[in-house]
């Protein structure tokens, strides 16, 4: 039986996940394959702290260059764009294959990335990049081979999930769940990279890229966090019957354009997307011959993305004890679209909360300057003045629309001399 070699830098939680399951379970994993995937070294600057993981000795070392000459597979866990780039490059330039799990590099870097792996008849994995446990990047680029992509929605970040979950249920402020999210490990001392939406950002950008067969990287993707949704928009969505995701949204219209962003997005609470509750995470892709479906699973976490990484380590190492290296491109140009659509050209539906005075002819005057600019109403919500209170809140759910368009209507409403404060925008998907 073929034996390959495999060498894990970086043993933080991810790391120790993949030696756990390459250790437990070498010999399921050649019972299915035929080859013998055997963990041959760890580097990692600190050797001494236990991970929880029954280690052989001599596999552990501080020596990155030991590892790249002792393995055949190389598996880079360490995060960041700068030291792990390195590693990978090196790797590559050795004609070593490599798997890793980093998004940020994969979606800055990429294309230089792939063309080192071309250059040098070395695979270059990424699965766990992307949603992990529900193994996406495969189904992209292996099982929808025949499809053309017509759109992906995805919910991509447990830790977002989690807090819009807690709201709605617990009928709590967005700062307190963060607060308690953080203590119970779900949310980084420093949350921004969840919050702010860049964790998805860096994982739509992947997803499109294998979609459309060009690498788009991160200036197209248009990003919008959660800071700012409070619990009243939580609990007017569930009141209309939505409820709000933080959404990557990755469509092709008919001109061939691509629009790629991420945002808080009403969804229907009936639908496959809107029943994603928890760290869960979820990606529903549209082709034009498989149709509608959903890929569901834990994305993040040491187990599932230790089985995404694994995955790839037992593809990689298939195809070298057969011979056949670079069996399927780990990313083929192939330029399955017209370019990008700019976020003011967008068409959606939308949701806006407007505090207004209690006087007659108000909601005239924002259903005039809606119409002006070519945006039509389809629902409307008012709550009675309450006690003490100074401003009602109308809700209006519009017809779809041109986010300039709607945009500039807002700046518009929000100039009225009866209106209080911003008008809140959301975006709605009917999936």
């Amino acid at each position: 039986m073929k034996e390959l070699k495999v060498g894990i830098i970086g043993f933080g939680t991810v790391g120790a996940g993949v030696a756990s399951c390459l250790l437990k379970n070498e010999e399921v994993i050649a019972g299915r394959t035929g080859v013998k995937v055997k963990l041959h070294k760890i580097a990692d600057l600190d050797i001494t702290t236990d991970r929880g993981v029954s280690v052989p000795e001599g596999i552990l070392t501080t020596s990155v260059p030991e590892l790249m000459e002792s393995c055949d597979i190389v598996v880079e866990l360490i995060g960041g764009t700068t030291i792990a780039k390195k590693f990978i490059l090196e790797a590559l330039n050795m004609g070593k294959s490599v798997v890793t799990a980093n998004k940020a590099l994969l979606a800055q870097f990429g294309p230089e990335l792939f063309e080192a792996a071309e250059k040098n008849g070395a695979d270059l994995w990424y699965e766990a990049s992307v949603a992990g446990g529900i193994h996406i990047i495969k189904s992209l680029r292996e099982s929808f081979v025949g499809n053309r992509i017509e759109s992906m929605y995805g919910i991509l970040n447990g830790t977002c999930n989690y807090i819009f979950t807690r709201m709605e249920r617990e009928k709590l402020g967005f700062a307190d769940v963060l607060a308690d999210a953080q203590r119970l490990g779900y949310a980084e001392a420093n949350p921004s990279l969840d919050i702010d939406g860049f964790d998805t950002a860096h994982k739509a950008a992947i997803l499109a890229s294998l979609a459309y067969g060009k690498w788009f990287g991160m200036d197209p993707v248009y990003v919008e966090g959660i800071r700012n949704v409070s619990l009243t928009e939580i609990e007017y969505a569930d009141e209309l019957g939505y409820r709000i995701k933080l959404l990557a949204v990755i469509k092709q219209n008919a001109a061939g354009k691509v629009e790629i962003r991420v945002q808080p997005a009403l969804v229907p609470k009936n639908s496959p997307i809107g029943g994603i509750s928890e760290v869960f995470n979820g990606v529903m892709v549209n082709g034009d011959y498989v149709g509608k479906t959903l890929f569901y699973g834990r994305g993040a976490g040491r187990e599932a993305t230790a089985s995404a990484v694994v995955a790839d380590i037992v593809d990689v190492a298939v195809n070298l004890a057969n011979g056949v290296p670079r069996r399927i491109s780990s990313f083929r140009q192939a330029d399955l679209s017209t370019g990008t659509v700019s976020m003011d050209e967008i068409e959606s539906r939308y949701y806006l909360r407007i505090q207004v005075e209690d006087k007659p002819g108000v909601l005239g005057r924002i259903a005039t300057l809606l119409s002006a600019h070519g945006i039509s109403v389809d629902s409307l919500l008012q709550r009675p003045l309450t006690e003490g209170a100074e401003n009602v809140n109308i809700i209006i759910l519009t017809h779809k629309a041109i986010e300039k368009n709607t945009r500039t209507a807002v700046q518009e409403i929000e100039s009225l001399a009866e209106v209080s404060g911003n008008v809140t925008l959301l975006r709605i998907e009917d999936i």
